[in-house]
């Protein structure tokens, strides 16, 4: 058996005990990001990975999901796995029709194996254009991904820094399918929600048949206060960015915790309090109720009741 990878130095493991959230979750909320990450002995990391994470498998992610209250969730691959979707499919199929899977494939990626990935509970792939993790994303390889995965009626899931929305925004328009944008597509909370970076990223989303997750505050945040020790106000420089896209985009919103949370290293947020942050986007029962219910079950179980 091959010798286990050390984390990379800093890494901040998942948090071991996330407190019982004050806010109940509506019957049928869905998990719309999260993770897995191998364990490593089972589903060994891509040799090109960019960093090496703790582990953090499907048992202790459906751990977190029943002691949330999440009913479903939707499990996207993570770039330390590659293109090698072995622990993302094992923990969509483990869910038992609880689970669906967003995947990474590569352009030369067959018709088989689409339909083996659509067998699974996959329904999208992902896009990464964050220069941290990925090395270049050559557009002509991915336009034909996504010409492959149309006619299965996947979207794309795009994850791209704020900064990078006008050199990329033509070619996104210009794929054949859905389009859901990671983190608000990380836009810089130190600057106006109505200054003209967030205001063009608000045009691009309407524009389309674009969704959005409303995710990763802890990720966003700049002088939060983080989301630990019952912190009832968590990331409060991140909310009027949230609640702009729900309140405009109350139809085409998702959320998810991100767990297990990679690559942050100034602090692991407690789980508990993070679904606590949901009410101060979401400020309506109906606004909450599309945002964790009807939204993500329209775009990943179209036609199935709750």
């Amino acid at each position: 058996m091959p010798t286990a990878s050390p984390k990379t130095p800093g890494w901040l493991d998942w948090h071991p005990s996330p407190s019982e959230p004050a806010f109940r979750l509506p019957p049928g909320t869905v998990d719309a990001h999260c993770h897995v990450f191998g364990p490593q002995a089972e589903f060994p990391f891509a040799p090109q990975r960019k960093y090496t994470p703790c582990d953090a498998g499907k048992d202790q992610l459906f751990r977190l999901r029943d002691h949330l209250g999440i009913a479903r969730t939707v499990i996207v691959q993570a770039t330390c796995h590659g293109t090698d979707n072995s622990a993302m499919v094992d923990a969509v199929r483990a869910a038992g029709g609880r689970a669906r899977g967003v995947a990474s494939v590569r352009p030369d990626v067959t018709e088989g194996e689409l339909l083996d990935l659509h067998a699974a509970g996959v329904r999208g792939v992902r896009f990464n254009f964050v220069r941290r993790l990925v090395d270049a994303s050559p557009q002509d390889g991915l336009r034909t991904i996504a010409e492959k995965v149309a006619p299965l009626g996947w979207h794309v899931v795009l994850y791209f820094e704020s900064a990078d929305l006008p050199d990329l925004e033509d070619f996104f328009a210009s794929l054949p399918t859905p389009l859901v944008v990671d983190h608000m597509g990380r836009p810089d909370v130190t600057r106006p929600v109505d200054g003209p970076e967030f205001s063009r990223f608000l045009r691009f989303v309407g524009a389309g048949d674009v969704w959005v997750k409303v995710t990763c505050p802890e990720r966003l945040s700049a002088t939060g206060p983080a989301a630990l020790d019952g912190e009832p106000h968590p990331y409060a420089d991140v909310v009027p960015f949230g609640r702009r896209v729900v309140e405009e985009f109350p139809d085409r919103v998702l959320w998810g915790t991100d767990w297990p949370h990679p690559n942050l290293t100034c602090h692991m947020p407690d789980d508990g309090l993070l679904v606590d942050y949901v009410p101060r986007i979401a400020v309506t029962a109906d606004q909450r109720h599309k945002l964790l219910v009807d939204n993500p079950m329209k775009l990943y179980w179209p036609g199935e009741e709750i």
